[in-house]
């Protein structure tokens, strides 16, 4: 029985997070996937967006929409509820799509108190790629995060958002979609921001850092194409795909070592 106790035990405490006081989480929710980072274990999931109410799988999320918010809350009670200590009220750190990001954020919201939060913070997918790629912020930025579903491209500058622009194409629409079409509105989205950039923003970032991040990337064809037509430094930022719940762990950890978290208020993110 000593020995069950202690095996029994040692389970627990694997499955605890290492700081109790400072649990948290970061949430990377897409269309395709969802990336789980908890302080203390690091990314704990990568898995397909899917609830299953009991009728077969449903998909709460499309093209960037929380279209099912039930949904998305039994996806992260199934995910996380035996993984967090019940006792414990975790600070959770959630991305969001640029555009249609008041709507995402609210749904968000609404969903991760599934898991009993202390407190949410969202924070632009965007953003949360460039912390990943530890660029340096008071520099304008470009972003170009080509999904499954859904390709943006963000204009950061200071590390907020001056401009953005997406399309509904991504990786999962190549059976009908050559990789070509989703460089050409990579392009026509950049194009449309020189156009309509009046101050030199947008000139600098090309000129500077284009950071590409999401699975997409992943796909030589499509990053060879945007290289040839952009005919700008573009980087790939480290583990593209993961970028952005990274970035939320960073931001996640930095609001932990914040001095007014130790009040249990975390600074505000976004």
């Amino acid at each position: 029985m000593t020995t069950t106790r202690h095996t029994l035990s040692t389970v627990a405490a694997r499955n605890r997070p290492l700081c109790r006081r400072c649990c948290g989480v970061a949430l990377d929710m897409g269309s395709a996937r969802t990336r789980v980072w908890i302080a203390g274990r690091g990314l704990i999931a990568d898995v397909p967006t899917v609830a299953f109410p009991g009728t077969g799988a449903v998909y709460p999320i499309q093209r960037g929409t929380i279209i099912d918010t039930p949904g998305c809350a039994r996806m992260l009670e199934r995910l996380l509820g035996h993984r967090l200590p019940r006792i414990i009220r975790p600070l959770v750190v959630v991305t969001s799509p640029v555009l249609d990001g008041v709507a995402y954020r609210s749904a968000a919201r609404t969903a991760v108190q599934a898991l009993r939060p202390r407190s949410v913070l969202t924070v632009p997918s965007a953003r949360a790629v460039a912390q990943a790629a530890g660029a340096d912020l008071s520099r304008p930025l470009l972003v170009i995060d080509i999904g499954a579903h859904l390709t943006e491209v963000v204009l950061l500058s200071d590390g907020a958002v001056v401009d953005a622009r997406r399309t509904a194409l991504g990786t999962s629409d190549l059976t009908a979609t050559m990789p070509a079409q989703i460089s050409e509105a990579v392009v026509t989205m950049v194009t449309a921001m020189l156009r309509q950039d009046r101050t030199t923003l947008t000139v600098d970032a090309l000129h500077t850092d284009v950071l590409l991040a999401g699975g997409g990337v992943l796909r030589p064809e499509i990053t060879y194409q945007l290289t040839g037509r952009l005919q700008a430094p573009l980087r790939i930022v480290s583990a593209p795909h993961t970028a952005a719940v990274r970035g939320a762990a960073q931001l996640l950890q930095a609001a932990h070592a914040h001095p007014s978290t130790n009040s249990c208020a975390p600074p505000h993110t976004h």
